[in-house]
């Protein structure tokens, strides 16, 4: 054990010292439950769009998650159906908002689900391919709309729902917006009581758009070590803090993307000898839970609107691949 951790630190070390990973901001790595591993850098970083300057990282640093946290709202989603809060995901998903009337009879978007919008498989007009400081991007126009939910619902029909994955950050929002409806509290006080209190998970934050709601797709902020947390508790079964079964339908393959690479319930799979499941966010966040291997990978860093190669590689050193 002691020298894989040394050959892994000496991988890492590797791809820093060669410029590699020029974004990277942290790297948490547990095996075993225990923290095996762990490296931070100094750098300019940014939370949602905002420039907080050139930052030395250390453990007690938060660090915007971006997308990531689209994985954490899919295991607040389980918590809270597990405690017969919100619908199953087989539900309507327009009948959730019912002041949306007008959208509610819409035929073109009465068969929508709940699960199309854990799946990303709405078929509603979105593109998230702009920069995410431009409002050509469809996350951030809903960011700036007055009513974010009808924002998203609203969107015209493209193609059937269920047939493909289309990247939706408008999808999590929907998720927040149940979540935060059936608990009786936003997401984020829900997020403190029902996932990280009972992780010991004290320090977070969320951020929130104009509208005072807290950006369910994009805006957790935590530090490394918490979110190797949340990838261990993943790896352990939810550990009754997430339903176990819940685990087991939002980890399963079920929409293609890109061959091996496949989407669950706002997770990512990948179905390779070494089946992985990813939480993936904008600018090299990373979070990599490796079943077979009782392993935890937690990646930080700062290439916002960039490609994330860097970060890739710092999980390609950590398992060798």
């Amino acid at each position: 054990m002691k020298e894989e951790i040394v050959g892994m630190d000496e991988r890492v070390e590797a791809v820093l010292r060669d410029g590699r990973a020029p974004g990277f901001h942290g790297l948490v790595v547990m095996r075993g439950g225990e923290v095996v591993l762990e490296r931070y850098g100094a750098g300019p970083d940014h939370r949602l769009g905002e420039p907080l300057g050139h930052v030395t990282f250390g453990r007690d640093t938060l660090h915007d998650l971006r997308s990531v946290s689209k994985s954490v709202v899919a295991l607040l989603y389980g918590i809270a159906l597990g405690d017969g809060l919100v619908p199953e995901p087989g539900a309507g998903l327009t009948a959730q908002f019912p002041e949306y009337r007008d959208l509610a009879e819409d035929p073109g978007k009465a068969h929508l689900t709940i699960e199309h919008a854990l799946t990303m498989t709405l078929g509603l007009d979105w593109n998230e391919d702009a920069p995410y400081t431009s409002p050509a991007n469809s996350e951030i126009a809903m960011e700036l709309a007055p009513d974010r939910y009808r924002y998203v619902l609203e969107r015209p029909v493209a193609e059937e729902a269920g047939k493909r994955w289309r990247y939706c950050g408008g999808a999590t929002a929907l998720l927040g917006g149940i979540i935060a409806r059936g608990t009786g509290r936003p997401v984020e006080e829900y997020a403190a009581e029902a996932l990280f209190g009972p992780l010991g998970i004290t320090d977070f934050a969320w951020t929130k758009g104009g509208d005072g709601v807290a950006s369910a797709a994009a805006g957790l902020r935590l530090r490394p070590v918490d979110l190797a947390a949340v990838g261990q508790l993943v790896l352990d079964g939810g550990r009754g803090i997430v339903p176990e079964g819940w685990l087991r339908e939002a980890l399963r393959s079920r929409v293609p993307i890109d061959g091996s690479f496949t989407y669950g319930y706002h997770w990512y799979v990948i179905e390779e000898e070494r089946r992985r499941l990813q939480g993936i966010g904008n600018g090299g966040q990373l979070l990599v839970v490796v079943p077979g291997e009782d392993l935890v990978v937690a990646v930080t860093a700062g290439d916002y609107d960039q490609d994330s190669a860097g970060s890739r590689e710092i999980v390609a050193a950590v398992l060798d691949l």
